[in-house]
């Protein structure tokens, strides 16, 4: 009975890690009936980012002096640092998983400020809004990513998730966030992490290059005249409140003061006078408090605590919740330690006979199965005088499935071919197929010449032809070039003569 308890406990904890500022920051946490405990924290030194001894002071090394690696099953996942990540909102038609996939891609490289090959991407569709559906997409050099890989490696992490996507869990489970929509602020010492919170799921950040550094000496001054009974602006205020307005912007919401802002506070007096100062640029700002009622009585931490090491948390409450819609931009990189000793078990010389015994019987099972499957022997296993003709029927209707495919665009072939032309510059906005008239596309450029290389790419694709340019219109705003083209593709385009 206890080896089921501790097996239960061993089940839901988990051991998160990530860098917060000028320091690394690990948690053990485990959550049971709804109720969190804290088991242990850690952190360096300020400075200190030596990610090698973060792994001894976790225990979470292997060469601990006379003892086997800290490796009881716990769950280990580390926190990606979102400064280097950037993220895309965009609105797609409701279609397939795959096409959306594809749909990603073509409007991705588009925005990228690299070429594709150097970037790595994920994506999370939300739910369908007004007809169209939002996609989140994550975007970051892979240089980067790697660079992590081997950082981390010796914790031996189950995940790598975006510390963005943390914070959000964060201000749910600990800071009271119950809001559909809304906008999260954490404030580091030289940073600002601002997460757009949709549907209680991350859809969009930013990273603000100001932090706790910069405000100090505006606290002062800030703090003063609050005692005075009012807030007098700092410089350093005034233009934290002009980023956070713009970022609204960015995020889609022109009326700013309309979307509730939340600033992750210790309740410290120099983040009262930060929402204050916010609060009076006219923003619909509170602050959010950490909330201790959740934690087991016998975690012994400060509403200061949970505040420090929010990230921490907020990463091993999303693994320990089994998240697995997250954005996972290191899903082609990086893979857990178990999955790798799986994948290398199918080389091993025993499992490679098993394999080839099954692969044997298989053959077996298959050629007795083409053999029943064979005209003939349908025939035989229909029997009565009507065999042949239960056999014809067969046949044509195995015919007419493959004519009817056959008469079927591949939409996603067909976005496909648009990725792979010379998109560059180019960012689509709208693609429209009817059968029977040429196919629309719409977008935007910087220049003319990238829409003719457009059109001259898309010429020389196979099964697209006579594609013309409708129309192309400068934005007074924007200063982009939009455009309209249509093209036939294959034979789906063109209406056929009448008999």
């Amino acid at each position: 009975m206890s080896n089921n308890a501790a097996d239960l406990e061993t089940r839901l904890s988990a051991i998160a890690v990530a860098k917060d500022g000028s320091k690394l920051k690990a948690v053990k946490l485990s959550k049971q009936g709804g109720i969190f405990k804290v088991l242990w924290t850690k952190s360096s030194e300020a400075g200190d980012l030596d990610w090698r001894a973060f792994e001894l002071e976790c225990g979470l090394a292997a060469e601990l002096a006379g003892q086997e690696k800290n490796n009881d099953d716990k769950m280990v996942v580390a926190g990606f640092d979102s400064a280097g990540v950037v993220f895309y909102r965009v609105d797609l038609p409701t279609v397939r998983e795959e096409e959306i996939a594809a749909m990603v891609r073509l409007q991705a490289e588009a925005r990228l400020p690299l070429p594709a090959e150097q970037m790595e991407l994920t994506w999370r569709a939300d739910q369908v809004r007004d007809g169209k559906v939002p996609v989140t997409i994550a975007a970051a050099r892979k240089e980067q990513l790697k660079k992590f890989i081997e950082n981390v490696r010796g914790f031996e992490p189950e995940k790598i998730l975006l510390d963005c996507e943390g914070i959000v869990k964060a201000w749910r489970a600990f800071f009271s966030g119950n809001e559909r929509d809304a906008v999260v602020v954490s404030i580091a010492e030289r940073n600002t992490q601002v997460c757009l919170a949709q549907n209680g799921r991350l859809s969009n950040a930013v990273v603000l290059d100001m932090g706790t550094e910069d405000f100090a000496q505006a606290s002062q001054h800030l703090l003063a005249s609050a005692a005075g009974g009012f807030v007098d602006q700092t410089e350093t205020t005034e233009r934290f409140a002009q980023d956070i307005r713009s970022v609204l912007e960015l995020f889609g919401y022109a009326e700013p003061a309309g979307l509730p802002v939340f600033v992750l506070s210790d309740g410290s007096a120099e983040h009262e006078v930060i929402v204050s100062s916010l609060r009076s640029a006219g923003l619909n700002v509170r602050a959010a408090y950490p909330q201790i009622g959740k934690l087991d009585g016998q975690t012994r931490l400060s509403p200061g605590d949970i505040y420090e090491y929010r990230i921490p948390i907020g990463l091993a409450l999303t693994a320990l919740d089994g998240d697995t819609e997250e954005l996972n931009i290191f899903e082609h990189l990086y893979s857990p330690p178990g999955e790798a000793k799986s994948k290398h078990r199918l080389y091993s010389p025993k499992v490679a006979y098993a394999v080839a015994a099954v692969m044997l019987a298989l053959l077996v099972i298959v050629s007795y199965a083409v053999d029943v499957a064979s005209p003939g022997a349908i025939e035989k296993r229909l029997g009565g005088t009507d065999a042949g003709t239960n056999v014809d029927l067969l046949i044509q209707r195995q015919k007419l499935i493959k004519s009817v495919a056959s008469q079927r665009p591949n939409l996603l072939e067909l976005l496909n071919q648009i990725n792979t032309s010379d998109s560059k510059g180019i960012m689509l906005d709208k693609l429209e197929f009817k059968k029977g008239r040429p196919v629309s596309i719409s977008g935007q450029t910087k220049d003319a010449e990238q829409m003719y290389k457009f059109q001259k790419s898309l010429l020389a694709t196979k099964g697209i032809t006579e594609v013309k340019i409708q129309n192309a219109d400068r934005d007074s705003k924007t200063k982009k070039l939009k455009f309209t083209m249509t093209f036939h593709y294959k034979n789906f385009t063109k209406k056929r003569a009448l008999r």
